[in-house]
């Protein structure tokens, strides 16, 4: 079992920068597989990032690459999403995910956090 719990969310300017941070429960999170997606308002909820963790090899959606970067601590149970050069278009709820299986899709993840509101202003 995992319980996840995301921060780090909040209002911020165009252009500006963001760290969200998750931080999950119990001894398997050093073997599964993290992710981070987002719903937008009146949209579907839409892959971010994930980050494996054997060789730490990640994967981003086109719209965030170059500016978002996925991360882990194993040894404090954490993934971050580091935000650069935020957009308007970036404005949702961001969730973290775990599960086994390296995927964009969301059915292969099991866990899911309450999510984090991230609201950039124009």
């Amino acid at each position: 079992q995992v319980q996840l719990v995301e921060s780090g969310g909040g209002l911020v300017q165009a252009g500006s920068s963001l760290r969200l941070s998750c931080v999950a429960s119990g001894r398997t999170f050093s073997s599964v597989v993290m992710g981070w997606f987002r719903r937008a308002p009146g949209k579907e909820r839409e892959f971010v990032a994930y980050i494996i963790s054997g060789d730490g090899r990640t994967d981003y959606a086109d719209s965030v690459k170059g500016r978002f970067t996925i991360s882990r601590d194993n040894a404090k149970n954490t993934v971050y999403l580091q935000m650069n050069s935020l957009k308007s278009e970036d404005t949702a709820v961001y969730y973290c995910a775990a599960g086994w299986t390296s995927s964009r899709l969301q059915v292969y993840y099991n866990y899911w956090g309450q999510g984090t509101q991230v609201t950039v202003s124009s």
